[in-house]
């Protein structure tokens, strides 16, 4: 197979009769016999591209079906098919896929909660809404890694609790992640309080104690992580069960604050993410002396204006521009912010929640970052957008040039007084007319940038797409813009480049005889 039958089997305008074709060719190409076996990969390739059409009809659908054991899952997961067309003794993964989205039958799950494969039972513990007798089943497997994947995705507190007393490490390392986790439970894990010991880990599961991980393992087989240890203890589980409870945000922050000090820095960057905790809690973390703990409790929306003062200050440039990403950080902090800091061109959640009178505000600042931070905020109210295109700043008005609902007019205008500095958001806003996009792609030196805004721009004329061809990353995504005239596109077939070629091939525009002539 090719990248040219690939994009032909993604084209949405290939004739039902060339589908056939290629699912033909798909059934009759060799299925690989490993990873490594590229006419193989490359086949699998195509039946996923078949697959995630939205046309197929229903003897094309049974015919991809056939053809090996993944793809029915897909076409379950596309909608193709649905329960009353599977059979889960025959496609076991395409039943599951339907029981993860939530459209399989009850007594699927029960059938593969004692499946004898351990891997399908591990896949339906993620499911969503299993019955209470399945995950009673699941959370009594014999396999531990069943029992963990359902305690990651369980939304029942009670099971969740009863998995946090599991006689498996990794088991309780798993319900750590879980927010639908009791709060009491959270906090016995990170205290060991009421719960009984852990029998075994994932370390001491195969290997004699004490043991620790060479980080530089030569055992390319080998499964455990960088550090792994256990003297009986379990402590390298332990450790990652603490560091995902301090990390829930169901974890009572009590629980949590105690870990404030802790000698691992995994543990406290841990504790600085967490929203809930008391203020003095985040005043103290914002000393410690490694920069992304503090970086942490500056974005954190549970600390205060007064934690923002202080790290705005920082010497670690990530600090100040985490400080800045606080949603209620001080207006005033953020000027004193943007002389030194550079902030990234998406709004801000201050500027996101500010109310209009704060807009206004900033946008009559006169500093010029502040109302480039303004017109980040694409839905102004028209006055204020209006006010910001027209700035003599270009930092400003290229900050509000891809805002919906500027005229053809007022982003001219900003092209003429900025020229180069404006032409990639210009030609990034969703409302630039064809006739200025052609405009822009035809500046002289060619602004790359805004090419590829052009290239995948809805309203690109053919005349506005032909210079996005003449080189960089452009050009992949104009060979597939459906205003590439035909002849172009037909020319593209035999880029050097395999993105083109695909591209091309997949072009809704590409005629359905040029198409045909490549499906034999």
């Amino acid at each position: 197979m090719n990248p040219l039958l690939c994009g032909l089997a993604a084209n949405p305008a290939l004739p039902p009769e060339l589908v056939d074709r290629l699912i033909a060719l798909a059934a009759a190409a060799p299925r690989p016999s490993d990873l490594s076996d590229p006419t193989g990969f490359l086949a699998d390739v195509l039946v996923w591209h078949l697959s995630e059409r939205a046309d197929l009809g229903p003897a094309q659908v049974a015919a991809l079906a056939a053809l090996d054991e993944d793809t029915p899952a897909r076409l379950a997961r596309g909608g193709h098919l649905g329960a009353a067309d599977v059979d889960p003794d025959v496609w076991p993964l395409a039943a599951l896929a339907l029981l993860d989205e939530g459209r399989g039958l009850p007594e699927w799950a029960r059938r593969f909660a004692v499946d004898p494969d351990p891997s399908l039972r591990w896949q339906l513990a993620s499911c969503p809404g299993l019955p209470a007798d399945v995950e009673d089943a699941l959370a009594a497997d014999p396999d531990h890694e069943v029992a963990a994947e359902l305690a990651l995705w369980t939304t029942s507190s009670a099971v969740a609790a009863r998995l946090a007393r599991h006689p498996h490490a990794e088991v309780r390392q798993a319900v750590a992640c879980n927010e639908a986790a009791p709060p009491a439970a959270l906090a016995a894990l990170l205290s060991g309080d009421g719960l009984p010991p852990a029998h075994s880990c994932l370390v001491c599961d195969g290997r004699e104690i004490p043991f620790l991980h060479d980080p530089h393992c030569p055992d390319a087989d080998c499964v455990l992580p960088a550090g792994a240890a256990c003297d009986g203890t379990h402590g390298s589980t332990v450790h990652g069960t603490w560091g995902r409870a301090l990390a829930n945000p169901a974890t009572p922050p009590e629980a949590v604050a105690a870990f404030a000090d802790h000698p691992s820095v995994l543990l406290r960057w841990a504790v600085a993410e967490h929203p809930g905790l008391p203020a003095e809690v985040y005043t103290r973390l914002a000393g410690d002396p490694d920069s992304r703990i503090r970086a942490s409790v500056a974005r954190n929306p549970g600390s205060g204006p007064e934690v923002s003062r202080v790290l705005a200050a920082d010497h670690d440039v990530e600090v100040r521009r985490a400080v800045a990403h606080h949603p209620r950080v001080p207006f005033d902090v953020l000027e004193r912010l943007t002389p030194t800091t550079r902030l990234g061109q998406e709004p801000l959640p201050r500027i996101s929640a500010a109310t209009p009178e704060e807009l206004a505000q900033g946008a009559a600042s006169a500093n010029a970052r502040v109302r480039m931070l303004v017109a980040h905020r694409h839905d102004l109210p028209p006055e204020l957008r209006d006010r910001l295109a027209a700035d003599p700043d270009a930092s400003v008005a290229k900050a509000v040039a891809p805002h919906p609902g500027l005229s053809p007019e007022r982003l001219r205008a900003m092209v003429a007084l900025h020229g180069q500095q404006v032409l990639a958001r210009v030609a990034a806003n969703p409302e630039a007319p064809g006739d200025l996009l052609a405009e822009v792609a035809r500046h002289d030196p060619p602004a790359r940038r805004a090419l590829r805004e052009i290239a995948s721009h809805p309203h690109a004329t053919a005349e506005a797409l032909l210079p996005c061809l003449a080189g960089g990353r452009s050009r992949v995504s104009a060979a597939a813009h459906p205003a590439l005239p035909a002849a172009v596109v037909v020319g593209l077939l035999d880029d050097p480049d395999p993105d083109v070629v695909e591209a091309a091939a997949g072009n809704p525009s590409l005629p359905p005889a040029v198409m045909a002539q490549h499906i034999t």
